[in-house]
């Protein structure tokens, strides 16, 4: 399949918190799409430098020493796995504030950047790279880590501003991305799937505390979701990404507890919402069956005419 109808490349960005976010929320779209010809780009809006290391074996004095630099390292080794284009916004990682109360955050990082700055920081890379379709977090981070909602608030702002000439006039020609999404991870349905399965096959299911103490009067995200993107047979890059990221990833965590034949019998999709649309109305990648399965339905018709 082409990228579109005319053969003129179709282009996404996706805009995350953190390095690491990349390969844990829509890295196997990112990498089929490539694979089809599309145009990708990871925008990461902090260095991760307040993170901590997750992983024991990574767990050493000289990593510690230069976490900037190691997570910098990971993160381009993520992007040549997924063979997509990176670009740092170069805001400082705020962490996640923990305790009753929680502390303030540290001056001078992103989530307590004026959202004018990190916007305009956006834009301009937006009308650089003129991606027909953006990805980010909904308003709620996808977690409510500070840094995720700041992307979630610069990403939406951006995706308003780029194509107005009066807004950021020094940051490069106007350029209109035609489709905002929001990424969805864990619903409580596709956590529930992929227990029983485990449970069916004898083997031990790492969510059965997660799926005790789940809040069932929090929204379910997954009864937002319009796309299903089927990228099942990329789900093996999305984890050789994840481990590329090895501060942060333990490679005998949760993550890969799940055999990928099971992942991809069971829920070989990544879900998004459609947030803003103009090439139809929010409801335009839904049809009969249920949800759509094409970030760029729409969009191909429109950048071929």
């Amino acid at each position: 399949m082409s990228a579109s109808a005319n053969d003129q490349p179709l282009r996404l960005m996706t805009v995350h918190a953190h390095p690491d976010d990349e390969s844990s929320k829509g890295a196997a779209t990112c990498a089929r799409y490539v694979s089809e010809g599309v145009q990708v780009m990871i925008v990461t809006c902090t260095g991760g430098e307040a993170g901590s290391i997750l992983n024991p074996a990574m767990d050493r004095p000289e990593v510690h020493a230069d976490m900037t630099g190691t997570r910098r390292a990971e993160m381009a080794r993520a992007a040549e796995i997924l063979g997509t284009e990176h670009r740092w916004l170069g805001f400082i990682d705020s962490g996640l504030p923990e305790g009753d109360p929680k502390p303030p955050l540290p001056p001078g990082c992103f989530a307590l950047e004026p959202l004018e700055v990190p916007t305009e920081a956006l834009v301009r890379l937006v009308r650089e790279f003129r991606p027909h379709v953006v990805v980010t977090y909904d308003e709620n981070g996808g977690y409510p880590h500070p840094d995720h909602i700041r992307c979630h608030e610069v990403s939406v702002a951006a995706f308003d501003a780029a194509g107005d000439p009066d807004r950021f006039p020094e940051a490069g020609e106007p350029w209109q991305p035609l489709k905002l999404y929001y990424s969805h991870g864990f619903s409580k349905r596709r956590v529930e799937s992929f227990h029983q399965a485990m449970l069916e096959l004898g083997l031990d299911s790492p969510y059965a505390e997660w799926l005790a103490n789940w809040d069932d009067s929090r929204p379910d995200n997954g009864k937002r979701v319009t796309t299903r993107v089927v990228c099942g047979d990329w789900f093996s890059v999305r984890d050789d990404a994840l481990r590329a990221h090895a501060t942060q990833i333990d490679p005998t965590s949760r993550w890969f507890a799940v055999p990928l034949e099971v992942q991809q019998r069971v829920w070989p999709t990544e879900d998004y919402e459609l947030a803003r649309s103009l090439v139809g109305d929010l409801e335009g990648d839904a049809g009969p069956d249920g949800p759509g399965d094409d970030l760029f339905a729409g969009v191909r018709e429109r950048v071929g005419a």
